[in-house]
């Protein structure tokens, strides 16, 4: 995310906006823009640990972030492959089912 996010504002602000500003200055204005992981690599990371914790709410919006960040729809699905021997085939193929719905939506 860039500096200065208000995305969770803009999604938790009307109900809890302490959660909503938290969101946005430690998560997506801190967290994302640390200097050890590019935003491509937190993506990745994001998206797997999505994946494994079964966290399926919240994967599409990560996939679309981790395309525009630069990952590929096949390093996204090759992640998610992988995964399906260390978190389970459930949790892969619940996710295979988000991601095609959400590649579908997306223009490449």
């Amino acid at each position: 995310m860039t500096e200065g996010s208000t995305v969770g504002r803009a999604v938790f602000g009307d109900i809890a906006p302490g959660f909503g500003d938290l969101t946005d200055r430690v998560l997506f204005d801190e967290v994302w823009n640390r200097p050890g992981l590019t935003p491509r690599e937190r993506s990745l990371v994001t998206i797997t640990s999505l994946i494994s914790l079964y966290r399926h709410n919240e994967l599409p919006v990560h996939v679309r972030k981790g395309l525009a960040n630069g990952l590929t729809r096949e390093e996204i699905t090759e992640a998610a492959t992988h995964l399906a021997f260390y978190s389970g085939w459930p949790t892969t193929s619940t996710a295979m089912g988000v991601l095609r719905k959400v590649f579908e939506e997306t223009p490449d």
